[in-house]
């Protein structure tokens, strides 16, 4: 019987570990996110108290949440990993690029709040300060909207006009916010129409979000090569609503069968966790929840790949046969 093991990418040397490392027993993936199994050898996780993970890359890191396909997780990705990054102390912008049918603010529960968008931005209708909503749980955390709901951007904007967003944020002087960013997380509408080709023209890596399903991956496939053409070389992988029993049950593609498809470096496996639908009803992140879910824990891990520009990797690992007994011979 072979299952699946998720390792770091690159080993951490024994200087780089910090002396005060809280290893988690080794937990199965499972349908019911309360379910788990402590003898189970599927995922193995380690959580760092004592630092804060170093930043890599130059700043901001413009990151585009992209998938082709639509109801994959991207929009649940990118509120997620966005407060995650906040909870580490970074400076977050998160841009809802989906015209007409924006959903970040419904998940972050900051709808009510949103009363200027990029669109008065460009007009001289608001400044941009004023577009920011600000999370009141966590201030290093703002949203930006491009349009309202159920309306159609002017003809002239485009991928150089939020392309210029995204550079008046790094401007203090004209953006009048007090701390630029450190990171810019777009939230990619569905499709690779005009809406896509705008949202990752001012990105310069992406976070690929997949689901373990042929149509999901036929899509990855195609939008990983619209990416490359755009220039964006730095692609990591998210495989969302990942369930462990059909992966054994052969009724599931395995994360190292979508990773050795896609060619992509894995970012993070998120379980298939009840917790999403309550969590996104509710309008309060996965990652903010106590006790935490296991589809939380995934994705607080996957922000800490994306600081250090990290990853991890699948494999397959022989599990030890079960040991049998004397009465075995009989049929016992």
């Amino acid at each position: 019987m072979l299952s699946t093991q998720l390792f770091p990418k690159t080993p951490r040397s024994s200087s780089f570990l910090p002396s005060h490392t809280v290893a988690y027993p080794l937990y199965k993936f499972s349908s019911s996110p309360r379910s788990y199994n402590r003898h189970s050898t599927t995922t193995v996780a380690a959580l760092q108290w004592n630092r804060k993970p170093q930043l890599s890359g130059s700043v901001p890191r413009v990151v585009v949440v992209t998938s082709g396909k639509g109801g994959v997780g991207k929009t649940t990705t990118t509120a997620n990993i966005g407060l995650s990054l906040a909870r580490l102390g970074f400076q977050v912008v998160a841009i809802d690029a989906d015209v007409g049918l924006r959903n970040l603010d419904l998940l972050l529960g900051l709808e009510n709040r949103v009363n200027y968008t990029a669109v008065e931005v460009i007009n001289g209708d608001a400044r941009l300060d004023q577009a920011l909503v600000r999370d009141k749980r966590w201030p290093n955390f703002q949203l930006l909207c491009i349009s309202k709901p159920r309306s159609k951007l002017p003809l002239g904007f485009g991928g150089k006009t939020l392309t210029w967003v995204v550079e008046s944020l790094k401007s203090p002087s004209q953006s009048h916010i007090t701390k630029p960013p450190e990171f810019v997380l777009i939230d990619c509408p569905a499709g690779i129409d005009a809406g896509f080709i705008t949202a990752i023209t001012p990105a310069n890596e992406a976070v690929l979000v997949t689901t373990p399903d042929i149509t999901s991956l036929r899509d990855a496939d195609r939008v990983t090569g619209l990416l490359e053409c755009d220039g964006i070389t730095d692609v990591k992988m998210i495989v969302n609503r990942v369930r462990t029993d059909m992966i054994k049950g052969e009724d599931m593609m395995s994360v190292l069968d979508i990773q050795e498809m896609l060619g992509l470096e894995l970012l993070g496996v998120i379980p298939d966790d009840s917790e999403v639908i309550r969590s996104t009803n509710r309008g309060y992140p996965l990652v903010l929840n106590q006790p935490p879910s296991l589809a939380g824990l995934a994705f607080e891990q996957a922000a800490w790949r994306l600081v250090e520009q990290d990853s991890m990797t699948a494999v397959m690992v022989e599990e030890e046969p079960k040991k049998r007994g004397f009465f075995s011979f009989f049929g016992g």
